[in-house]
């Protein structure tokens, strides 16, 4: 053992120094001697003093390399475990003997390799978790029990910076805040603090849904904090309430027709009708009510097909002169009918889109009219208008139907292009041979050809439909 080691070193030192210092006193003593009955007393002497100096020397020499063997590996020892309380885990201790000092270093050695094994798989654990939270999409923050953010990845970042710059109210005018608690979170924070057990809700910011789940940060069963993971619901709450109001369009939109055709089929089987004349107006109603579900039908699939990804595009060379001539040709005896104008404007040179897809331009150019003819009154005008444009060094075909109806509402116009959406509330549904869906197609279609639509609109003055095509092919 070390103490036994020390103890036994320190026995030696002790009995060199009783052996000096009796020494020592002998000389002193001879010194007092009376001589005169010694014949060799004063080289006796000279002898006891010179023993005694030089058992003095070693004896401190002996003394001295003692205490250097016992101190000097102590000293490795310490100046290696501050070195390990700084950081350096690499430090090690020399072993140049094989006693209890030995084995003491041999032992902190193994000691430091531990610790060194230790923290390096701490370090890994701690890269490796680092790593999995930057790589999220959900925003994590932690909070300790003041409130404070004490760990966040790079997305809880940005949203903590987006949400320090809003002003938070509630209905009452009154909001409690804590720490750097975000407002919304402040009351799932709380109860989770409270109660210790995990919490979920889902929290509205400005526009934005989000979905909320927060857990304790427990220490010796005390909470110490709460982590939050919070994932941007939006979109998907969106889609759910744009899944429901599908269905629920769809459903009323076959209901009318579907009412008209067994109300009218009815009253043919119940010979209601008093003349062929009557007969054949029930007949025509059931036959309109009837092209009406097929052309909702039809849009639907469309719809549903674009959006996909599988509706099959002819792309070619389109002349989109012929084709707005053809277009205007179309409508031109239903617009006479109407008592609206209709006209077109193209320059002389020739308009050709290098990749497109004839059919579905004009499946655009015919929903754009027949929009703008239902909403267009008697003695109004109707304008369409095609030209090529430079943006950003590029060649686009812009294409603007314009007309002197009854306009959209500011408020109605960033829903235009949803499905079944319609402005016009008044209008009822019989009134009208429309689906909802036209606009919806038409986007669709102009972003399959990488092409943007725009609309501008005053109530009472009409609205223009621009449409913006590249030229070339990508």
């Amino acid at each position: 053992m070390l103490w036994k080691s020390v103890v036994g070193k320190l026995w030696i030192t002790i009995i060199l120094l009783v052996a000096v210092v009796l020494i020592i006193l002998g000389v002193f003593l001879l010194a007092y001697v009376d001589i005169e009955f010694f014949d060799y007393a004063h080289d006796i002497k000279v002898l006891f003093v010179v023993v005694g100096v030089i058992g003095f020397l070693l004896t401190t020499f002996f003394a001295f390399f003692l205490i250097t063997k016992i101190t000097q590996p102590l000293t490795q020892l310490k100046k290696a475990a501050d070195r390990i309380a700084q950081g350096d885990y690499r430090s090690r201790v020399q072993i140049r003997s094989s006693d209890e000092i030995g084995d003491l270093s041999h032992t902190f050695n193994h000691m430091a390799e531990e610790v060194e094994m230790l923290i390096k798989d701490l370090s890994h654990e701690k890269d490796h978790l680092s790593s999995v939270l930057r790589s999220m999409a959900d925003a994590v923050i932690t909070f300790d029990a003041a409130g404070k953010v004490i760990l966040t990845n790079p997305e809880g970042q940005r949203l903590m910076e987006q949400w320090s710059t809003l002003e938070w109210s509630d209905p009452s005018g009154t909001f409690v805040t804590y720490g750097e608690v975000p407002a919304p979170l402040y009351d799932l924070y709380r109860k989770v603090v409270r109660e210790g057990h995990d919490q979920s809700a889902k929290i509205n910011v400005m526009s934005g849904v989000w979905s909320v789940v927060m857990a304790p940060l427990k220490s010796n069963n005390h909470v110490r904090g709460a982590v939050a993971v919070m994932r941007n619901v939006t979109e998907e709450y969106k889609l759910e309430k744009l899944r429901r109001d599908f269905v629920a369009n769809v459903s009323h939109e076959i209901r009318t027709p579907l009412s008209m055709l067994q109300g009218y089929s009815e009253a043919l089987m119940d010979d209601i009708a008093a003349s062929p004349e009557e007969r054949q107006e029930l007949v025509q109603v059931i036959h309109d009510e009837s092209l009406r579900m097929s052309r909702l039908v039809k849009d639907l699939l469309d719809l549903a097909r674009m959006e996909a990804g599988h509706l099959q595009m002819n792309m070619g060379q389109v002349d989109v002169q012929a084709l707005i001539t053809r277009v205007h040709r179309k409508f031109q005896v239903y617009a006479k009918e109407r008592g609206i104008r209709l006209r077109y404007e193209c320059p002389e040179r020739p308009l050709l889109l290098q990749h497109a897809d004839e059919d579905r331009l004009e499946q655009v150019l015919t929903n754009l009219l027949d929009n703008a003819l239902r909403h267009t009154s008697e003695d109004e005008g109707i304008f369409i208008q095609a030209d090529v444009v430079q943006i950003d060094n590029r060649p686009f075909l812009q294409l603007v139907v314009k007309d002197e109806g009854q306009g959209i509402p500011s408020e109605d116009l960033p829903f235009i292009f949803e499905r079944f959406y319609k402005a016009d509330k008044a209008r009822t549904r019989a009134s009208s041979s429309g689906t909802g869906l036209g606009l919806a197609i038409v986007k669709s279609i102009i972003e399959s050809h990488r092409g943007t639509i725009r609309v501008e609109s005053q109530l009472g003055e009409g609205t223009a439909f621009s449409v913006l095509l590249p030229v070339e092919a990508h």
